[in-house]
């Protein structure tokens, strides 16, 4: 059985990402404060800021889908969640005392947030094309 990917699991998807974001930032702000480098403090604000947009294009995302789930809208979910879970958790994984060598694995989400915003680009262009041809729609 193939699970379908509907605008509700993507809402619930950026919602909790949201809602573990801000968790993430007040940590950071309260419990690792003192407990981390400056240096590591920036990571960690760097991670929960990322996290926190993108939970929040997420958000977005699950909009446009209620009128249905393109293609290109996804690529983007998919990338954007990648993106999320593996920029953001090296970042967090290494400032709570993970090998340093996760930082190498970090600009993959990067790449994975790229290429969810890529994915909204050509989502963004197929609706323009069926704008100016009623008969795509």
């Amino acid at each position: 059985m193939t699970a379908r990917l509907t605008a509700g699991h993507v809402l619930a998807t950026g919602a909790v990402f949201g809602l573990l974001g801000v968790a993430a930032g007040a940590f950071g702000a309260h419990a690792l404060r003192d407990a981390v480098s400056a240096r590591d403090l920036e990571i960690w604000k760097t991670a929960a800021h990322y996290q926190q947009l993108h939970a929040a294009v997420l958000v977005g995302v699950a909009a446009l889908a209620r009128q249905g789930l393109t293609r290109a809208l996804r690529v983007a979910v998919i990338a954007f969640v990648v993106g999320i879970v593996v920029f953001a958790g090296t970042l967090d994984a290494m400032v709570l005392g993970g090998p340093r060598i996760l930082g190498a694995i970090t600009p993959l989400g990067g790449l994975c947030l790229m290429a969810g915003w890529a994915a909204l680009v050509l989502h963004g262009f197929t609706l323009l094309r069926a704008a100016s041809d009623p008969a795509r729609l």
